[in-house]
């Protein structure tokens, strides 16, 4: 199949980019993706290796097109991983009695004390 990537034709086949992919592993998936065999790729990772072109000089969509053309499956965005639901800690126990007046402050008829003894 004739395809444009990078406003270059490429003539691509299915058992090509199979052939292509054979062996290489796949990077991290962040974005765009497509499933080649029973590996999941990152789209530009898959244009960059078919193409033999930088990954800065075509979109993950020119490589979405023709890997759909070709019956490959692609998918928007990463699957989320499981989310855990993780134990909520407890809350920090209250302070015991009033606080001093270094903490609040003294107020109008604490007169300066610190506590009810009047030191």
């Amino acid at each position: 199949m004739r395809c444009v990537i990078a406003r270059y034709p490429f003539e691509l086949t299915k058992t090509g980019v199979l052939a292509s992919m054979a062996g290489v592993k796949p990077e991290p998936v962040t974005g765009e993706s497509v499933t080649i065999g029973r590996r999941r790729y990152p789209v530009k990772q898959v244009g960059a290796v078919v193409t033999g072109q930088d990954r800065r000089d075509f979109t993950s969509g020119e490589v979405v097109r023709a890997m759909i053309r070709l019956g490959f499956t692609c998918h928007s965005r990463p699957e989320a991983a499981p989310v855990s639901a993780a134990p909520r800690q407890p809350a920090a126990p209250e302070p015991f009695g009033r606080p001093g007046p270094g903490l609040l402050g003294a107020s109008a008829g604490d007169e300066g004390t610190v506590d009810d003894v009047g030191r």
